[in-house]
């Protein structure tokens, strides 16, 4: 690996890739991205020759045997992080998946000690957790007392063949949107003592509402959602004042690049040999409580 750059490839022609990531990748400081592979070769190539990205590969697994490349960005659906996380990993390459990191924990713990095993670095994208905005906020909290924490994500999900509607794909709003507050609460709150949910389902739940609970009485609602308004939401009820922050989860370029700011110091710690910035213990942590909520609204 170069020690000034990290060159990357991409698993999965995704619109999340083509939007945030791969300009956030070539406007990154000490990365490199090099390659792509998708499912689909023509929307490969077409988002290759749109990037001005180097080479296609024909599949997965032709990319993660190119040894010019140190690590990989995976956008694919749910149900596929787990197996090519695995083979990425298992392959020599640093992993940046996208959130959820798994399906359930069990899935999570599998691919966390095969990061450990192969001394590679397996990190979640919630690339929200780097904007300045928020990591101010935060830190503005840490030594205040909280009562409650509410968090919402939702849009409209009209009826289609996405990944997001189809339950052998991992869909549903709980992974989609939930997963966000959820992470966002526990960021704030730590680790819930109770989980109570409800849940409105069709092939997959397309609502999901949840209670929690925190040691020393803090409390926290959860609500995401494919059947509202496009509505992001967080409200921090502390000791003595209230914090609203609208937009949390998907502020972009405003001037601030989370993706940007996350490709950067997940880049430098693959080139140092440190730890991932978000730690995997947390990406754990998120997958627990979503695997409590959900079996709590069953």
């Amino acid at each position: 690996m170069s020690a000034d750059e990290l060159r990357w490839g991409i698993l999965g022609a995704a619109d999340i890739a083509d939007k945030a990531l791969i300009p956030a990748l070539q406007a990154a400081d000490g990365s490199r991205l090099v390659a792509i592979a998708a499912r689909d070769p023509e929307r490969a190539v077409a988002m290759a020759r749109r990037h001005g990205i180097e080479r296609v590969h024909g599949d997965y697994a032709s990319l993660l045997s190119d040894r010019e490349l140190d690590a990989v960005y995976l956008p694919l659906a749910n149900n596929l992080h787990r197996e090519w996380t695995l083979r990425a990993l298992e392959a020599g390459k640093h992993v940046l998946c996208e959130k959820p990191l798994a399906l359930n924990l069990a899935e999570g713990e599998e691919m966390a000690a095969s990061a450990r095993s192969s001394g590679r670095l397996l990190m979640e994208a919630f690339m929200y957790r780097f904007h300045p905005l928020m990591r101010d906020l935060v830190a503005s909290l840490r030594s205040i007392p909280i009562r409650h924490v509410s968090a919402s994500f939702g849009f409209p999900m009209a009826p289609s063949d996405s990944y997001r509607l189809r339950p052998e794909l991992g869909g549903g709003a709980l992974y989609d949107t939930g997963c966000y507050a959820a992470n966002v609460t526990r960021w704030l709150l730590g680790e819930p003592e109770r989980v109570e949910a409800v849940m409105r389902s069709d092939a997959v739940d397309m609502s999901c509402s949840a209670v929690l609970a925190f040691p020393g009485g803090a409390q926290a609602s959860l609500y995401c959602s494919f059947e509202s308004p496009e509505y992001q939401e967080l409200t921090v009820v502390c000791e003595d004042r209230v914090v609203s922050e609208e937009r949390p989860f998907s502020r972009w370029r405003d001037p601030h690049d989370p993706y940007q700011v996350m490709v950067e110091e997940f880049a430098a710690a693959a080139r140092s040999g440190g730890t991932a910035p978000l730690p995997l213990e947390d990406s754990l942590a998120n997958l627990r409580l979503l695997d409590r909520i959900r079996a709590a609204a069953i």
